[in-house]
């Protein structure tokens, strides 16, 4: 069956950094011969100047029917006054929603050549890979009740911190078995100490802990991974945490490789359906200038490959080939230690001939 990708490129360096992975994802439809078809649509602060929307219906009803969505990047100071239902980033949070994407895989690495550009000593942050499950679709971020109150003196505001126990497994299971696939360790993270939600988050993924006897399960508050992810983070495999920790802890292990610029992620569904986007924001400062990393994006195409599009041996020869590149010495300007550097059009022509010679 012809699988369907959808192309946001989004705004600022997500322009530049989708047409980079759509330059290798041409080269690969046309060297293997792959049934895709693909479409790019407007999203975000782009799509709302052309059509009044950060997300028009039909691009909102075409990722519905893809199997795969490739996004760059949103947002930019251009937007900042708009409502926040016609913000580039609502886009973003509404194609989770709708899109039912619970399941946020944010893989952490560093490739040993770069350790000079991690704010983390050498011997500290060599050999780091970590991934991280973080709940995508529940938890403070779309609890309800939630307000603000400025009709009442003092005013005030609100938000409500919700897990149903079917949210957590589901969560608590795509852990697991990424555990199972990797090293066999679990930390669950939360606040347990403090919040009955965490506490329920707890028992829930220690009860599941029976049904996957390979794999080591521990149990760890926020605060302390997050100072645990700069002392010692090859202590952890797999990390999972609800909506608001991941977030946080996501972020803190991006910034550990010395370039967020470098960090793919996986946004799934039950169906294994899935939108992929790099770590990093839209960047409007240097967006246009031909400097932005693109490598996070292709690793991204990457992670399609492997969750959505049933192209796992390719997946790994993506992987493969931006290994190459670091080790041949090729580096963007955020991770560049001299004035030299390839250009954001130029990385996906090299990707390519490293590709072509295997």
């Amino acid at each position: 069956m012809t699988k369907e990708i959808l192309i946001l490129p989004g705004d600022g360096i997500g322009q530049e950094v989708t047409s980079s992975a759509k330059e290798i994802l041409d080269f690969l439809i046309v060297e293997h011969g792959l049934d895709f078809k693909v479409t790019e649509m407007e999203a975000g602060g782009t799509a709302y100047d052309k059509f009044g929307s950060p997300l028009p219906e039909n691009v909102l009803d075409k990722a519905k029917q893809s199997d795969a969505v490739l996004f760059g990047a949103v947002g930019g100071p251009k937007w900042d006054n708009l409502d926040w239902d016609n913000r580039p980033e609502h886009a973003l949070l509404s194609l989770r929603k709708e899109l039912e994407l619970f399941a946020n895989l944010r893989p952490a690495f560093l490739f040993n050549e770069l350790a000079s550009a991690s704010p983390i000593k050498d011997h500290i942050i060599k050999n780091l890979d970590i991934l991280i499950v973080r709940e995508l679709t529940g938890g403070i971020y779309f609890g309800e009740p939630r307000a603000i109150v400025e009709d009442k003196s003092p005013s005030y505001a609100f938000n409500t911190m919700i897990y149903n126990e079917n949210e957590i497994k589901r969560i608590a299971k795509v852990a697991f078995e990424s555990a199972q696939k990797r090293n066999g360790k679990l930390c669950s993270v939360e606040k347990a100490n403090v919040l009955e939600v965490s506490k329920f988050w707890r028992a829930i993924v220690s009860d599941m802990a029976k049904d996957y006897p390979d794999v080591e399960l521990s149990h760890q508050l926020a605060d302390n991974t997050a100072m645990q992810l700069v002392l010692n983070p090859n202590q952890y495999d797999v990390i999972v945490s609800s909506n608001l920790f991941g977030d946080i802890l996501s972020d803190i292990a991006a910034t550990l490789s010395g370039s967020i610029g470098m960090l793919p992620s996986a946004s799934l569904n039950s169906s294994a359906q899935g939108m992929y986007e790099p770590c990093h924001g839209s960047a409007p400062d240097i967006a246009g200038m031909d400097i932005a990393n693109p490598l996070a994006m292709i690793a991204s195409l990457a992670m399609a490959l492997r969750y959505s599009l049933d192209q796992k041996d390719l997946a790994i020869k993506i992987d493969n080939a931006i290994k190459e590149f670091i080790a041949q010495g090729y580096r963007t300007k955020d991770i560049s230690t001299d004035e030299e550097y390839v250009k954001t059009s130029e990385v996906a022509s090299i990707l390519i001939g490293i590709l072509k010679n295997g």
